[in-house]
């Protein structure tokens, strides 16, 4: 049976299939879950558009948590600001501006998608985002 491919990354033409999100998903899910995410608990998510936001989107949502995006293209007041207004404890960013506007928030843990990977023994690195391992 063939693969499904659930969205190509348009930086770099790498696939990421539905198995593969399946898997990065729950990895990702029993990290939030591991750093204290519970159900109805706000999470930040800066990141580009690309497989690591559909992954962190996915693994928020399976820990029972409500998703705040915030487009990485804002400059650090208005991150600030969005950050403020969510009430989040927890982003999830590898971002260096956003990572300097949290500091000002209340975020108090900022996880950064390395910390979101645990592959199963002999996973397959296949995208990109997957190369920049942990």
């Amino acid at each position: 049976m063939e693969e499904r491919i659930v969205m190509v990354d348009s930086g770099t033409g790498l696939c990421l299939t539905e198995r593969q999100l399946d898997e990065r998903s729950a990895a990702a899910t029993v990290q939030l879950r591991r750093r204290g995410v519970r159900a109805g608990d706000t999470v930040l998510i800066c990141l580009g558009v690309g497989p690591d936001l559909l992954v962190a989107t996915d693994a928020v949502i399976a820990a029972g948590g409500i998703v705040w995006p915030i487009p990485p293209e804002l400059d650090a007041p208005r991150l600030r600001e969005r950050m403020l207004a969510s009430c989040a404890r927890l982003m999830i960013s590898d971002l260096p501006h956003a990572l300097e506007a949290a500091k000002e928030s209340r975020v108090r843990l900022v996880v950064s998608v390395a910390d979101l990977r645990a592959y199963p023994a002999g996973r397959e690195i296949s995208t990109e985002s997957d190369r920049a391992g942990p």
